[in-house]
């Protein structure tokens, strides 16, 4: 019942494009009554379990991102029903300009996650497909801090993290000095790699730097990877964005959930990266042929602009493309 259920679901969702229960009702066929799909709806969201670590096996299967090692992303989406506060942190694996989801976690709380919130979705990775998988890790500015840097070194787990252009690092002279008074000679649209690693929270990183065309720094600290991919790879970050506007306004709507528990939210949220999976499975093949369907503008699910969005954007575009930036080496 439970799997019939499921397709029911998946296929009432392709109907109506949203995630209240009501509105699910009214795409399933049949005889039925639509109070008595709701009905059924409610009990199966009840009752039913899901394996999240098989479905993350099932998701990498459904679409074709090859058996890796491949590029994570780690963000939060966060919206309110009232006065609750539903916030998921997923880490999603980069793929073709968006972000498949592969786990996630209901932080049950409005703001940022903590460490031991990243780590547990991290190990949750690790347990089901091993750090063999992982070709580098990106994650924001939100998800920095010593502790985190200190598990990922000591699980080599290569990653690519943001950090604040205020971060303290050592000058030429050995000398603590801010990211943005080192550097504040680069001119928007050149970058800087600063040679060798420099200790950040007690942890040695190699560190890249690049002005954006509104005078911002983005300030890249990588370890167990190559620094002088650090700013492109960076960029891939920006993929989970995407993935939040499928599941949400420009997909399926998750925000029209009445969800309040955390268990049940997961739920919903491993029937969303199922159809997500299903419908990119079958969309790429359509695109790829001789008159690919065309590509929206990127976009944002925020109402403006975070600054990783913008510069993330900024150096993805074909005019300034990471490789043609001006680079230069030293301090």
């Amino acid at each position: 019942m439970a799997l019939g259920s499921a397709a029911h679901f998946l296929l009432a969702l392709f109907k109506v494009r949203s995630v209240n229960l009501a509105e699910l009702a009214t795409g399933f066929g049949g005889q039925a009554q639509v109070d008595s799909h709701y009905k059924r709806l409610q009990r199966f969201f009840r009752s039913f379990e899901i394996d999240l670590d098989h479905l993350a096996r099932l998701l990498v299967r459904l679409v074709p991102v090859g058996d890796g090692p491949w590029r994570l992303t780690l963000d939060r989406t966060h919206w309110k029903f009232g006065q609750v506060d539903i916030n998921f942190l997923v880490l999603g694996m980069a793929y073709r300009g968006i972000a498949l989801p592969i786990f996630w976690s209901v932080l049950g709380k409005a703001g940022n996650s903590n460490t031991a919130e990243r780590i547990a979705l991290m190990e949750r990775f690790l347990a089901v497909f091993g750090v063999a998988r992982v070709a580098v890790l990106l994650a924001d500015r939100e998800f920095m801090g010593e502790a985190g840097f200190h598990w990922l070194q000591t699980q080599r787990i290569p990653f690519h993290q943001r950090i604040q252009c205020d971060t303290l690092v050592p000058n030429h002279w050995n000398r603590m000095t801010r990211i943005d008074t080192l550097l504040g000679s680069l001119k928007p649209g050149q970058a800087h790699l600063l040679p060798g690693r420099r200790p950040v929270w007690g942890c040695f990183v190699h560190l890249s730097v690049l002005r954006l065309d509104d005078g911002e720094f983005l300030a890249i600290a990588t370890s167990g990877a190559p620094q002088a991919e650090a700013i492109d790879a960076y960029a891939d970050r920006w993929q989970i964005e995407p993935l939040f506007g499928c599941l949400k306004t420009r997909g399926f709507n998750f925000e029209d959930t009445h969800l309040r528990d955390a268990a049940r939210l997961s739920k919903m949220m491993g029937l969303l990266a199922l159809a997500f999976a299903w419908t990119h499975r079958t969309g790429e093949p359509l695109h790829d042929r001789d008159r690919p369907i065309p590509l929206k503008k990127p976009f944002s699910d925020r109402s403006s602009p975070s600054p990783a969005t913008a510069s993330t954007s900024y150096v993805t575009s074909p005019s300034t493309s990471p490789r043609n930036f001006r680079i230069s080496c030293g301090l």
